[in-house]
């Protein structure tokens, strides 16, 4: 009853705070807490320098290397290519748009074992894609290659469903008060419509990022899985459990971890600083647009009021001059 009237201090309508409380910090445990903190745990039976003397391995290195950079680079090119997708799906009426709106959902539905088949089977050497590719020295599957392509692909949806409902509810005033201002398409683009997009990108770029370093039944197929070329991280973590080295799987798992946690921590951090010039950004076109709308209120009161002055005048010329004519 003192944590719920701690943490709740204005009265709701909801009854059972302390309960669903309860039921969401057990269940928050018992999915995220508890094996997380079983991966630490289990880490710490190592001595410290047996801990890095795993870490620092050549092949676990290389898993890292090819794990890390494959993720963060595709995180990137689905930041631009996401943005772009989603910025065609909201801005532009086509023909099939809604199919095209589905099919960014195809990588949430469609199994990581058959989208890592289908990958391989398009760039494989024979490949309907790969066919192509082969003559001109691209080999995509069993490479570093097809890690990179296996990634891009399951972490699109993530940048597109993250900006596509900012994009959609940005008031089109903004963009209209920059106009007002002078400034260009690019300009209004650049210093208006980004800064307000750069929370839900760079939020979609952390998820895409995330699901790019957990993936594992899309890669396998696509990869090759070959040691110190193409083998993942969550693979060798694999081997390590398969090997019964717990142990080891759990000291890879955990570096993987903790630079996941710094990296996420860097963006939420980002996203925040991005948030407050993004609502700076919006107060100072809204403040333009009033004053605007305020200059256009008053000119338009003063030709009213001009008018009205001047149209007993008129009126009486208008009269006298149409005696005139009548006589």
């Amino acid at each position: 009853m003192i944590l719920s009237k701690t943490l709740l201090r204005r009265h709701t309508v909801l009854p059972g705070f302390d309960l669903a409380l309860g039921l969401t910090l057990t269940y928050l445990c018992l999915i995220v807490l508890i094996p997380l903190s079983a991966t630490f745990l289990r880490s710490t039976e190592l001595t410290w320098d047996q801990f890095m003397e795993v870490v620092t391995s050549p092949r676990v290195v290389a898993s890292y290397k090819l794990t890390f950079g494959a993720s963060l680079l595709a995180a990137i090119i689905n930041g631009v290519f996401g943005l772009l997708v989603a910025w065609v799906l909201v801005r532009y009426d086509f023909f099939g748009r809604r199919i095209v709106d589905a099919l960014v959902d195809l990588p949430f539905a469609l199994p990581t074992a058959v989208a890592g088949i289908t990958l391989t089977g398009l760039y494989s050497a024979n490949g309907w894609i790969g066919q192509y590719l082969e003559p001109l020295g691209i080999k995509v599957s069993f490479t570093p290659v097809g890690v990179f392509v296996a990634m891009t692909f399951i972490g699109l949806p993530f940048v597109v469903r993250t900006v596509q409902p900012v994009l959609e509810d940005l008031a089109s005033e903004l963009e209209e008060a920059a106009a007002t201002l002078g400034a260009s398409r690019w300009q209004s683009f650049t210093k208006v419509i980004l800064p307000i997009l750069m929370p839900a990108l760079l939020t979609g770029f952390a998820l895409a990022f995330a699901r790019a370093l957990g993936e594992y039944g899309s890669i396998i197929f696509i990869a090759g899985n070959i040691p110190f070329v193409s083998e993942i991280a969550p693979l060798l973590i694999y081997i390590r459990l398969q090997e019964f080295n717990y142990v080891g799987a759990a000291v890879i798992a955990t570096v993987m971890l903790l630079i996941s946690f710094a990296m996420l921590f860097i963006n939420w951090s980002t996203v925040a600083v991005a948030v407050i010039v993004g609502d700076k950004l919006v107060q100072g076109l809204s403040a333009a647009l009033r004053k605007a709308q305020d200059s256009d209120r008053a000119k338009s009161a003063f030709l009213a009021s001009v008018t009205h002055e001047w149209r007993t005048p008129l009126n009486a010329i208008s009269g006298f001059a149409q005696l005139i004519t009548n006589d």
